[in-house]
């Protein structure tokens, strides 16, 4: 019974309207807080909590070479962060078919390992100062990529 009366027309006139009031005179109150937008000066990392296990990446020793930078083609291209997409897609459209064994495993580690996509991005752009752990050759050639000396236009990713 009740369903029927608030799924009539007549309701509809009734209620929505006075919906639509209360919608247009509360953002209308004091104006837009414009705080929200505001880019922050600083890059603030907040640190993880301790009793939080940190999860491990599968290691595959066994996976051929070709396969691991076929998969690897596609986790740089599906970062979850257009940056990131962006960056490490064109990265790996230049880089990793010269990649021998020991410099996939490193560009393996850096994104599979136990990092954040902000963190490689902030790593890569020079944001934040980038781990040991992580400060390897395939990050300076990520860095040196990053730079875009050559000023390449990277509005979109490489095709397949």
């Amino acid at each position: 019974m009740l369903r029927q009366l608030l799924c009539s027309t007549a309701a509809r006139r009734v209620l929505l309207p006075r919906a639509a009031l209360k919608r247009c005179a509360s953002s209308s109150q004091s104006g837009v807080d414009t705080t929200e937008f505001a880019t922050p000066p600083e890059v603030i990392d907040y640190e993880d909590p301790s009793h939080l296990p940190l999860p491990q990446y599968p290691v595959r020793p066994d996976e051929p070479l070709q396969t691991r930078k076929q998969r690897l083609l596609y986790q740089s291209r599906k970062r979850g962060m257009l940056e990131n997409d962006l960056l490490l897609s064109t990265f790996v459209s230049k880089y990793l078919q010269d990649f021998n064994a020991e410099q996939t495993a490193l560009y393996d580690e850096l994104i599979n390992g136990v990092s954040n996509d902000w963190d490689i991005f902030y790593w890569a752009t020079e944001t934040k100062p980038t781990p040991p752990e992580y400060d390897t050759e395939i990050m300076k050639m990520l860095k040196e990529h990053v730079k875009n000396a050559e000023r390449v236009q990277r509005i979109r990713q490489p095709d397949l």
